[in-house]
C-alpha cells in the first residue's frame, strides 16, 4: 500500500509496481490509510512522512497497532538523519528519500517482504509449539522422567550443544522444547528440522538457504532454517540421517556461527543454539565411519537420554488422562472417562511406540467411542503384544533395563554411559556386576 497526499506521485509508484505483478492499494491520507488497512492488510506499506492531518510517524504507530508484522517504508523529501532515527524508532523497517528511485524501492520492498515472511513463520512456529504436549512441559513423576527434567533444568541456561537420544516416539523434541524454554533464548524462535524427511539434494538448501538461480528450480531466494533460528534454537531431529557431505558444513556452522547459502559467495553470521536428536547409536555410527567423530563430539556436549514409556510405568495413566482431556476438548466431547479395565489394559502394554503410540491410541479411542466411558474393548489391539518383553514392575527391573539400554546406546563404554546417566563410573561398574549385565555377542 502506498500512502501519499500527492496523487500524481502516489499513482506513479503504485502503477509501477502493479505492472510488475504486485497487488497495490492506495491512500491519500493517514486517516484513509487506516480505513483501507482494516480490510487490506498489506504486508508492506510505503508512507509519506509529511502529510496534512496525520503525519507519517503517527501513522506508523497506528498501523503497527492493527498488525504488528507489517513492514513500513518511510518516503520523504526531508532526508535528515534525525528524521530517519525518529522513523526507525517508531517501528519503520526502512527509510528512503524522495524523489523515489524505483529500483531502490523495489529492492527495499523485497527485503521488507522477506522480513515479513520470517515474522509470520516465526508466529506459526510458536503457535504450533503451544499445541504440543502441555506448555512445553514433560509430564510424569517416574524416576526416569524426573532425571530428564533435572537435566533439562541444568542444560537450559547453558549455551552448549545438546544431544538427545532415545527411541522413536519417546519425546525427544519435547525435551528440546523444554531446554529452549528454560534458556535465555526462550523469546526467540524454536526451529525444528527432521533431517530424515528431506532428500539429500534438498536438505542442504533447507538448512542453509539458497540464492535465486543457485540451481535448477531456484526461482527465488530462500531463507534457510539456520537463519530462521537466529537468536533462538535450532533443533535437528534424526541427525544420524544427515549425509556425510552435509556433516562437514554442519560442523563449520557450529564452530564459526556462520553459514553460506547455496549460490552465495558471502557468509552470513547466525546466532543460534543447537540441539540435535537421534534414535541411532551415534558411537557405533562413528566407529563404522558413517558419522563424523568431530561433529559427534561437538554435538555431544550435554547428553540427555529420553526413556522409553515401558520404563516409566507410573506415568502411563497420567499421560493417558491428559491426552483424553485434550482430544475430548478438541472434538467437542463432554465428560468422558476411562473404565478401570481400560486403564489396566494400558498399563499392561509394553508401548514399543512410546508416548507417540499412547497419544495416537487415546485419540483413536476418543473418536470411536460413542458413550461417556472408554472401555477396555477400545484397546483390544494392544493384546497382540504378548510376544514383546514384559514391562518391568519393580524399581530394580526398571533400573536394570534402563542401564542396559544406556550401555547398548553407548557401545558398552562404562565411562561414556556413566556420564550420560549422571552417575560415577564406579557406581555403574557395580550395577553391571549386580545385574550381571553382559554385552550380547
Amino acid at each position: 500500500m502506498f500512502v501519499d497526499d500527492e496523487s500524481s506521485q502516489r499513482e506513479l509508484v503504485a502503477g509501477y509496481f502493479a505492472k510488475r505483478g504486485y497487488e497495490v492499494a492506495q491512500a491519500g491520507s493517514g486517516i484513509e490509510a487506516l480505513e483501507v488497512f482494516k480490510s487490506y492488510r498489506a504486508p508492506v506499506v510505503c508512507v509519506d512522512m509529511k502529510m496534512p492531518g496525520m503525519n507519517g510517524i503517527e501513522l506508523i504507530g497506528k498501523l503497527l497497532e492493527v498488525e504488528s508484522t507489517t513492514q513500513i517504508i518511510v518516503l520523504t523529501a526531508f532526508g535528515t538523519v534525525e528524521t530517519a532515527v525518529v522513523a526507525m524508532r517508531a517501528g519503520a523497517f526502512h527509510y528512503q528519500t524522495k524523489p523515489v528511485d524505483l529500483q531502490e524501492l523495489t529492492i527495499n520492498i523485497e527485503k521488507a517482504l522477506e522480513h515479513y515472511n520470517l515474522l509470520r513463520e516465526a508466529g506459526r512456529t510458536k503457535q504450533t509449539l503451544k499445541e504440543t504436549l502441555g506448555s512445553y512441559e514433560i509430564l510424569g513423576s517416574s524416576p526416569a522422567i524426573q532425571k530428564v527434567r533435572e537435566l533439562i533444568n541444568v542444560a537450559g541456561p547453558s549455551e552448549s550443544s545438546v544431544l538427545v537420544t532415545g527411541s522413536s516416539g519417546s519425546g525427544k523434541e519435547l525435551i528440546a522444547q523444554g531446554i529452549h524454554k528454560r534458556s535465555s533464548r526462550a523469546e526467540g524462535r524454536f526451529v525444528a528440522v527432521n533431517c530424515g524427511a528431506f532428500p539429500e539434494s534438498l536438505l542442504e538448501s533447507e538448512l542453509f538457504g539458497h540464492e535465486k538461480g543457485a540451481f535448477t528450480g531456484a526461482d527465488r531466494k530462500k531463507i534457510g532454517r539456520f537463519e530462521l533460528a537466529d537468536g533462538g534454537t535450532l533443533f535437528l531431529d534424526e541427525i544420524g540421517e544427515a549425509p556425510m557431505t552435509l556433516q562437514v558444513k554442519l560442523l563449520r556452522a557450529l564452530e564459526t556461527k556462520e553459514i553460506e547459502p547455496l549460490g552465495s559467495e558471502n557468509s552470513v553470521g547466525v546466532d543460534f543454539r543447537l540441539i540435535a536428536a537421534t534414535n541411532k547409536n551415534l558411537e557405533k555410527a562413528v566407529a563404522e565411519k558413517m558419522f563424523r567423530e568431530d561433529l559427534f563430539y561437538r554435538l555431544n556436549v550435554i547428553r540427555i537420554v529420553a526413556p522409553e514409556l515401558a520404563d516409566r510405568g507410573e506415568d502411563i495413566v497420567e499421560l493417558a488422562q491428559v491426552f483424553l482431556e485434550r482430544f475430548a476438548a478438541r472434538s467437542g466431547r463432554g465428560e468422558i472417562a476411562f473404565s478401570s479395565e481400560a486403564l489396566q489394559t494400558l498399563q499392561a502394554y509394553n508401548w514399543p511406540g512410546n508416548v507417540r503410540e499412547l497419544q495416537n491410541m487415546i485419540e483413536r479411542a476418543v473418536i470411536l467411542t460413542a458413550g461417556a466411558v472408554i472401555n477396555a474393548e477400545a484397546f483390544m489391539g494392544l493384546s497382540a503384544s504378548t510376544s514383546r518383553q514384559k514391562r518391568p514392575t519393580t524399581m530394580a527391573e526398571m533400573e536394570e533395563r534402563h542401564i542396559r539400554q544406556a550401555l547398548e546406546e553407548h557401545n558398552w563404554s562404562i565411562g561414556v554411559t556413566a556420564e550420560a546417566l549422571g552417575i560415577h563410573r564406579n557406581t555403574l561398574t557395580q550395577k553391571v556386576k549386580d545385574y550381571q549385565l553382559k554385552k550380547d555377542s
